[in-house]
C-alpha cells in the first residue's frame, strides 16, 4: 500500500531527526472511522514508552514535521494522548493514475516472494472417474493460488499427483471388466457393491470390446489388468481435457507408481528408520508422529507388508522438500482435515520448519437449481461433473463463484443465479463492470473525443472518485495479503467492492455528457485505470475480462 508506505517513510525520518530510534511496536493503520483521515499511527505512543518523554508533545513534534516533509500530506492532526490521524491531499490519489498507466499488466503486483520457489498441488484426484464439482471448486483455488503466487514474485510451479497405485486402481479395472463381461453377455451376477457405479465405466467397458473383442476371453487378473490400463487412460484423458476447458494448467504430472517402482518410498522409510522417527510394533512399522504433535503414531507398512498412503505421501512430500522448494501448498478436500497433523508431522521430520508446508482446505459445494438442491448421482444429467457444471453456464462464471467464498466455507452455487444476465449474478456484476468502461471509450471515439486526451487529473475531485482511487490503492496490498494468507478469496472480494464503487458512480454522473474537455479525458483516464484494476484482478481467478456482454 503506498500509501503506508510513504507514511512509514516520512514517520522514520521524523524520527531520526529527532534523535530518537524507531520504536518496535510502533504501526500504521487505517482509523477506525474516516472521518480522522486516511490512516493513523500510535508512533508518539510507542516513542514515549521506549524513551519516557511526553506523547502528547513528541505527537506535535512528529506532526510538524510531517506537515513539512511531503506535498501529498494534506493534514497532520493529534488526537487524544498522543495518536497521529494523517490526511493525503488529492493530488497523491489523482498521481495513482499514472501509477496504474505506467504499470498496466504488472499494476498491484509486488515481490513478497523474491523469486523463491513455490510449490502448488491441487485437484490430484484419483484416475477413477471423471472430475466433479468438488474437483473444480480446488481446480479453481489452486490455479488462482499459482496466479496470486507468480503476481507476488514467487518462481511457482504447479502439480497434480496421480494416484495410480493401490487398491483402487484394482478396482477401476475389475469394475470395467465385470461390466464388459455383461455386455458380452458372459457375466449375470449383481453387480458388486465395492466396485465403481458410475454409466461412464459401462461407456469405457463398451469401447474397450470394439477395440479387442477377446477381452472376455483372457484370464481374470490379465484382463483386470487390460481394463485397468485402458481405463486409466480413458479416465485421465478426460481429466486433462477438463482442467484445460476450465482455463488449468499443471506444470508437472507426477505418478504415485513411478514413486514406488523407483524405490524412493522404501529408501524414505528406511531413512526414518535410521533417524529413529519410526518404529515396529505388531508386525507393523509405525511414523513416531505423536512426537511432532499428532495425537497418535501411524502406520507406515502394514503386517501383511502392504504399504499404507501416509508411507507413499511421506516419500512424495521427501521428494518436493529435495526440489528445493520454499513454499509447499496442498489443496486438499475439507475431509482430509484430520491428516494435516500427521503431514505436518511427517514435513518436521524431513528437516523442514512447517511453515514452508501449507494445507488449503476446499470445502463441499451445494449445487442449486432455482434455490432448490440438485442430488447428486453419478447418473448423466445431475450436473454433478465439472464438464456438466462448464457446458451449464461457461468457465469464467463457474471459476468466479468458486472462488467467491473462502475456500473452507461451504458454497452454494445456484445455476439458475449464475445463468443470469443481471446485478444479482456476481461473475455478471464484476465483468460488465469493465465492459462498461469498454463500451464507454467506444462511445467516445464514434464522438470524436480521444481517449488519448491528458486532461486535467486534479479535476477529480468528487467523493466518488476519491472513493475509486482509494479502492486503487489498495489492490497491492490485497494481492499481496492473498499471497501471504494463501487465501484467492481476498480478490474476488475486492473485485466485487471495486464493480459496485464504478457502477455507483458511472449511475451518478456523466462522463461523456459534461462540457469540460479536460473533465471528460480526466475520468475516461480515471475509468481506464479502474478497467485495468479489474483486468488485473481477474486474470488472478483465471477470468476474462470481456470488453462486451
Amino acid at each position: 500500500m503506498r500509501a503506508v508506505d510513504l507514511l512509514l517513510s516520512l514517520l522514520r525520518q521524523a524520527v531520526g531527526e529527532l534523535g530518537y530510534e524507531w520504536p518496535d511496536k510502533a504501526v500504521v493503520e487505517a482509523p477506525k472511522e474516516k472521518k480522522f483521515g486516511d490512516l493513523a499511527s500510535n508512533c508518539a505512543l510507542a516513542l514515549a514508552k521506549a524513551t519516557g518523554q511526553n506523547p502528547r508533545q513528541l505527537a506535535e513534534a512528529l506532526a510538524a514535521k510531517l506537515r513539512d516533509a511531503s506535498p501529498h500530506i494534506a493534514a497532520v492532526d493529534v488526537a487524544g494522548p498522543g495518536f497521529l490521524n494523517i490526511s493525503f491531499a488529492l493530488s497523491f490519489w489523482q498521481s495513482l493514475i499514472l501509477e496504474v498507466e505506467n504499470a498496466r499488466e504488472g499494476f498491484g503486483a509486488s515481490d513478497l516472494g523474491k523469486g523463491k520457489k513455490a510449490q502448488v498441488e491441487f485437484v490430484s484426484a484419483n484416475p477413477t472417474g471423471p472430475l466433479h464439482i468438488g474437483h473444480g471448486r480446488g481446480a479453481a483455488v489452486g490455479d488462482s493460488l499459482a496466479r496470486i503466487l507468480r503476481f507476488a514474485g514467487y518462481a511457482t510451479e504447479t502439480e497434480y499427483y496421480i494416484n495410480d497405485a493401490g487398491k483402487q486402481m484394482r478396482t477401476l479395472g475389475r469394475s470395467i471388466r465385470l461390466r464388459a463381461l455383461e455386455l458380452a453377455g458372459k457375466n449375470t451376477a449383481p453387480f458388486p457393491e465395492d466396485c465403481y457405479q458410475g454409466d461412464y465405466i459401462v461407456d469405457i467397458a463398451r469401447d474397450l470390446l470394439r477395440a479387442g473383442p477377446d477381452l472376455p476371453d483372457l484370464p481374470e487378473e490379465e484382463g483386470i489388468d487390460a481394463c485397468y490400463a485402458y481405463g486409466m487412460e480413458d479416465i485421465f484423458t478426460g481429466i486433462k481435457r477438463d482442467l484445460a476447458d476450465f482455463n488449468v494448467s499443471h506444470d508437472v504430472w507426477f505418478s504415485e507408481l513411478d514413486l514406488i517402482r523407483s524405490g524412493a518410498v522404501e529408501r524414505t522409510l528406511t531413512a526414518l528408520w535410521e533417524a529413529g522417527h519410526a518404529y515396529e510394533s505388531d508386525g507393523a512399522l509405525w511414523f513416531k508422529s505423536t512426537a511432532s504433535g499428532d495425537d497418535k503414531d501411524r502406520v507406515l507398512r502394514k503386517s501383511d507388508g502392504t504399504l499404507t498412503y501416509f508411507a507413499s505421501d511421506i516419500a512424495y512430500h521427501a521428494d518436493k522438500c529435495a526440489r528445493g522448494f520454499h513454499l509447499i501448498a496442498d489443496v486438499w478436500g475439507a475431509d482430509h482435515h484430520g491428516y494435516i497433523p500427521r503431514m505436518r508431522a511427517a514435513v518436521a521430520t524431513l528437516g523442514r520448519e512447517q511453515s514452508h508446508f501449507e494445507v488449503i482446505l476446499v470445502q463441499l459445494v451445494n449445487l442449486l437449481q432455482g434455490g432448490e438442491q440438485i442430488a447428486m448421482s453419478t447418473r448423466a444429467g445431475k450436473f454433478e461433473t465439472l464438464a456438466d457444471v462448464i457446458k451449464e453456464v461457461g468457465t469464467d462464471a463457474a471459476r468466479f463463484m468458486f472462488l467467491s467464498r473462502k475456500s473452507d466455507s461451504k458454497l452454494d452455487f445456484d445455476l439458475e443465479l449464475v445463468r443470469q444476465r443481471t446485478m444479482d449474478n456476481p461473475v455478471y456484476y464484476v465483468q460488465y463492470a469493465h465492459a462498461r468502461i469498454q463500451a464507454l471509450y467506444r462511445r467516445a471515439a464514434q464522438r470524436g473525443i480521444d481517449p488519448a486526451m491528458p486532461g486535467d487529473l486534479s479535476l477529480l475531485s468528487l467523493p466518488e472518485e476519491l472513493g475509486l482511487l482509494r479502492l486503487l490503492e489498495r489492490f497491492a496490498t490485497v494481492t499481496k495479503d492473498a499471497a501471504s494468507n494463501l487465501a484467492p478469496h481476498y480478490i474476488s472480494f475486492f473485485l466485487m467492492d471495486l464493480a459496485g464503487e464504478l457502477h455507483r458512480y458511472y449511475a451518478a454522473h456523466q462522463i461523456l455528457g459534461v462540457e469540460d474537455n479536460d473533465l471528460i479525458a480526466a475520468r475516461l483516464r480515471l475509468l481506464g485505470a479502474v478497467g485495468q484494476t479489474l483486468k488485473n484482478g481477474l486474470r488472478l481467478l483465471g477470468v476474462s475480462a470481456p470488453d462486451s456482454m
